[in-house]
């Protein structure tokens, strides 16, 4: 895509140099027939050795969906596996969780890390949504103007709540994806427009949230930052960086 050039005078010149590097790059994402057999490989995987999370049930809420997204930022899926069952009992909606003191939300968080800013957003949060009575707004750029909301939760908005496809794009999903397809142009995945453009493409089907776990559970037990168990691997033999003993 090209763009004018008049509306560039008024935007700062590294904003201008980075655009116009976007503009030279070329997307060529991998061939529909490796992306079908990725998604074929990993669900047949994951249909035997899929972790299970009280956040995966079919019951799960799209209060309870996001709010376990929320806690899993930064944080272990195991650890929140134990911790997320009481957090919800205790706070079971957006209105629970908006009139609860930041005071008890920060003792309620203490064990999971990170709870002064966790208490302060997810407060923030739920006052807005209570306001809404409990629904988001469907487009992108409205949900991002939410409190504490950046592009993996509002991933997890259009997934959860509205049903559209859309990745859950961590560093965890970008190793898989790069070690299967190719690395990245841009060092933050979040700009990055190969990987954004193949995430996006991956969990294009009509289960996206299973295969988003399914890629996120593959780096959490054998795609692993060191010592990544190939052998093991059910995306093995369509992967560009594979090592079999």
């Amino acid at each position: 895509m090209r763009f004018g050039n008049g509306w560039r005078n008024s935007l700062p010149r590294r904003k201008v140099l980075l655009i116009k590097k976007l503009e030279r790059m070329i997307i060529r994402l991998p061939k529909p027939r490796l992306i079908r057999q990725f998604r074929e490989k990993l669900l047949c995987w994951y249909g035997k050795y899929g972790r299970k999370f009280p956040w995966r049930r079919a019951s799960t809420s799209k209060y309870q969906y996001i709010i376990a997204e929320i806690l899993l930022q930064r944080t272990r899926a195991e650890t929140i596996a134990v911790f997320f069952p009481n957090f919800v009992r205790e706070f079971p909606s957006w209105k629970n969780l908006g009139s609860a003191s930041v005071a008890r939300l920060q003792r309620y968080l203490q064990p999971i890390g990170l709870w002064r800013r966790r208490a302060a957003s997810v407060k923030a949060l739920a006052r807005e949504m209570t306001k809404r009575n409990g629904i988001f707004p469907k487009r992108r750029e409205d949900i991002e103007a939410l409190p504490g909301i950046g592009q993996y939760i509002a991933n997890a908005v259009l997934l959860f709540c509205h049903g559209t496809p859309q990745p859950l794009l961590d560093v965890n999903m970008a190793r898989v994806l790069e070690r299967v397809f190719g690395p990245r142009k841009l060092a933050d995945i979040r700009y990055d427009p190969y990987l954004q453009e193949l995430a996006k493409k991956v969990v294009q089907r009509k289960t996206p949230a299973k295969l988003n776990w399914a890629i996120l559970d593959l780096a959490s037990t054998i795609c692993l930052i060191r010592k990544p168990r190939c052998s093991d691997c059910p995306l093995a033999s369509i992967c560009l960086e594979a090592v079999i003993a």
